[in-house]
């Protein structure tokens, strides 16, 4: 029994940083894939130095291992190291100086126009591409390949934060880029070593898992007091860091609030269809 003690305490540790020392879910199975995933934190502060060779490979392979739909792969991956377009990119995102600061930019694409050439080269009008479905299907795909790449990166010491920012202007970036119609940048990801402790930052609260998980049915009875539990936990996590936003529910009336806060992406439905997409 004390051998198993370090193993209980060290996930019981990862699991207060993960939710807060009031809502630690039932301990169960443990190993080092998942404390690496609960360890799991944004980093927006990078060293120069450089990824190991063959890291970017490494990242794509496990990218290439995450489940696709039907095995259709409807995704590309664009890796960025020149400065001058991660600069551009930058701009695009708001001014994220971390993404000119990281030495390695992935741009995740939701890939349709691969399968359009091969539409075109067997003169087969694929009849399901102009759908909502298949638009849908190509953008979790790019997803699941990129959360499987961020848990790689961890896993060898690597540090990553996404860029959704890269639709804040979606035909600048697939100009930047020099994407064929029918391909869109679903988001971008940083990667690189963390500048420091502050940069890699701290595992940040989430919501206790009794407002996530249902069981059988939904049931939202008991949300708002768990919610205000939670917004207690965030309110002290955004003390230490000098968030603006103290509490989770205000974070969240500031997104979802004013349209403003959608920093251009309220034009998303048009600026796709100037990037050759015919969704239904």
């Amino acid at each position: 029994m004390d051998s198993l003690a370090p193993a209980t305490h060290k996930k019981t540790d990862a699991l207060a940083r993960r939710y807060g020392a009031q809502a630690i879910p039932a301990a169960g199975p443990w190993n080092e894939v998942i404390a690496t995933m609960l360890d799991h934190r944004s980093v927006r502060g990078y060293k120069p130095d450089p990824l190991p060779a063959g890291a970017l490979e490494s990242l794509i392979a496990a990218a290439q291992s995450a489940a696709t739909s039907s095995n259709m792969q409807w995704w590309s991956a664009i890796a960025i190291t020149d400065p001058a377009k991660k600069k551009v990119l930058a701009e695009i995102a708001g001014n994220q100086k971390h993404i000119e600061q990281c030495p390695l930019f992935i741009c995740w694409v939701a890939d349709m126009a691969r399968n359009q050439r091969i539409s075109d080269a067997t003169k087969t009008d694929f009849e399901t591409m102009p759908w909502l479905e298949t638009f849908m299907v190509a953008c979790i795909d790019a997803a699941l390949a990129a959360q499987n790449a961020v848990v790689a990166a961890q896993s060898i010491g690597l540090g990553t934060v996404y860029i959704g920012a890269m639709r804040n202007d979606p035909i600048k970036v697939a100009e930047l880029l020099g994407l064929p119609p029918q391909s869109f940048v679903v988001f971008g990801l940083c990667v690189g070593y963390a500048a420091d402790d502050k940069a890699a930052g701290e595992v940040k609260p989430r919501l206790p898992q009794s407002v996530v998980l249902h069981h059988e049915r939904y049931d939202a009875t008991k949300e708002a007091a768990l919610r205000a539990t939670y917004d207690a936990e965030m309110a002290k996590f955004s003390a230490r860091h000098e968030l603006q936003a103290a509490t989770w529910t205000q974070r969240v009336l500031n997104r979802l609030g004013p349209l403003k806060s959608m920093n251009g992406r309220e034009t998303i439905r048009a600026s796709l269809k100037k990037l050759g997409f015919e969704i239904r």
